[in-house]
């Protein structure tokens, strides 16, 4: 660049600065350095008006940059998951029918009721209802007219989605459905619910004193009757 074109430049990007714009902005119109900018237009003033309009670009400018670098770490995050489920699945290996049946009876000592003759299992996850329901189906052998489906629902979500929903997912038809408990809100507590399904907690349940008992002897096989004996 020539004396007169660094001149002529120099008059452009202070012209450019009276007009309150940022250094940044002067390069895309300008192709010198940064610090060539800076010198140039260092004992130039700018009014409150262009100050604020600098520094509510510059706010925007971080926040961006941070909205950018959180999805860029959630997409990490998501790819690390995805990655760590692979070798996962790796670990698990194929399934078979005893791993099935024992996987259910650990599910079953974990959330089940214990309570003589009743077969009740609860829960809000969708995967577990359905591999409990097909558990109880294939080991249980309990027929499906013979089982129960309640639901227990916050105040304010669709009792008839939820219906839907369930007896899609488990083939329970809904006339089998117990009447549904919902929780009504209560306006003057101070705890905030963050975890609020939307089909509410799902029951499977049917009365069988021969099946329950031998759930019981399943669970006491595998931990070596650890499990307190409530019959």
């Amino acid at each position: 660049m020539g004396n007169f074109g660094k001149i002529e430049s120099k008059f452009k990007a202070q012209e450019l600065r009276k007009q309150g714009l940022s250094y940044r902005e002067i390069l895309q119109a300008i192709h010198v350095s940064k610090s060539t900018i800076s010198l140039w237009c260092k004992d130039i003033q700018l009014t409150k008006k262009q100050q604020l309009r600098l520094l509510n670009k510059k706010q925007f400018g971080q926040k961006k940059g941070s909205l950018a670098a959180a999805e860029n770490k959630r997409n990490d995050r998501i790819e690390r998951t995805k990655n760590i489920r692979i070798l996962a699945k790796k670990d698990v290996g194929e399934i078979i029918k005893r791993d099935k049946f024992m996987a259910g009876i650990a599910l079953y000592a974990a959330e089940g009721t214990k309570a003589d003759g009743k077969v009740a299992f609860a829960n809000s996850d969708p995967k577990l209802i359905k591999f409990m329901m097909n558990w109880f189906l294939t080991f249980a052998k309990i027929p499906i007219e013979k089982i129960r489906g309640a639901i227990w629902l916050h105040e304010g979500l669709s009792e008839s989605k939820s219906k839907k929903f369930w007896a899609k997912l488990t083939g329970i038809p809904k006339n089998q459905f117990h009447k549904t408990y919902i929780a009504k809100i209560k306006n003057e507590s101070l705890k905030i619910r963050k975890n609020i399904h939307q089909y509410g907690i799902f029951s499977i349940r049917f009365s069988n004193s021969a099946i329950h008992r031998k759930i019981m002897g399943w669970i006491y096989a595998i931990f070596n009757d650890k499990i307190t004996n409530v019959l």
